[in-house]
Order: structure tokens, then sequence, then C-alpha cells
């Protein structure tokens, strides 16, 4: 009878090794427009290799509603935040906290140095950690990923919307 072909991996070369998971949910019709308006502009900035990004995957999690994501792999927290607070993204990121288009975003980020974090917007359902962990508004230590992370390197990156300007009523 044959054996099942086990394989593993050796992460040694990569310390600072951070997965992330990111989802896009369709929350009402014209959330539909703003899912097929992104795809294109995020395949052309995976194509256009960031650095530190060492893989990049596609993923469906729900055809209703439509909600599809991706798992990306960065060899560290700064290339991923370089990438995450520069353009395209910033503006993507900018346009989306002025009117998320009829959709929700989410990220779960992993840590091979160990921890995790996460942030929900505009998602309607406990999905991921929201469904088991205590819930928490994103402000002050938890606004950025930086801060849930408990990152205080002075070479990061400034968010691209400051949190009293985000929340300047």
């Amino acid at each position: 009878m044959p054996k099942v072909q086990r394989r593993t991996v050796d992460l040694s070369a990569y310390p600072d090794l951070v997965v992330v998971y990111l989802g896009l949910r369709v929350n009402a019709w014209t959330g539909l427009k703003t899912l097929f308006g992104l795809g294109p502009k995020i395949a052309k900035a995976i194509k256009d290799q960031p650095d530190g990004l060492l893989r990049h995957e596609d993923l469906v999690f729900s055809l209703f509603p439509p909600h599809v994501g991706m798992r990306q792999y960065w060899r560290d927290f700064e290339s991923l935040e370089r990438w995450a607070r520069s353009d395209p993204h910033r503006q993507w990121w900018l346009a989306f906290l002025k009117n998320s288009g009829g959709t929700g975003f989410w990220h779960e980020s992993y840590f091979m140095q160990g921890g995790m974090e996460a942030i929900y917007d505009d998602v309607p359902s406990d999905i991921g950690f929201l469904a088991f962990a205590p819930q928490r508004e994103a402000r002050g230590k938890m606004y950025s990923a930086r801060n849930r992370m408990q990152k205080k390197d002075a070479t990061h990156t400034p968010s691209p919307v400051a949190e009293n300007d985000y929340y300047q009523e």
C-alpha cells in the first residue's frame, strides 16, 4: 500500500516571518463594484513584487455573501508595514476609510516570533478572532497593527491616517 507523501519546511531562514490573511466581504450590492474594481489593482501591486513579499495566494471564503481574500507571507513586519503605508496601498486604505463602498475589510496577522493581531472594519458578523475574543474599539493602543503588536521600533512608517484625525468629529 502506498504511503502518504509527507513534507515539511525549514523556516530557520525566516526568523521574522509574518503571515497575514486579508478579507473583503460584500455587505451590499454596491460592494460588488468595489470588489471587482480592486481585483486588477491588487493583481498589479503583487506583480510589481513589493520588497519583502515572499508569497501571495488568492482565497475564496464564501460565495454567498461574496467574501474573498488573500494570504501573504512577508519577510518581516517592517516590510509589510512599509508597503501597507505607501502608495498604492495607502491610497486604497484612505479611500476605504472614507467610504467602504458596501464592503467590509479585515486582516489577521501571525508572527513567527510570537503574537497575533487583527482588525475588522465594517464586518457585520463575528468572524475569526471576533467570534471568541473580547472585542475592543480600534483606539489608543488598539488603533494600529504596530501598536497592537507592541512594536516600539523608531523606524516605522507613519500611519496614513493619524488616530486623532480619523476620530475627529
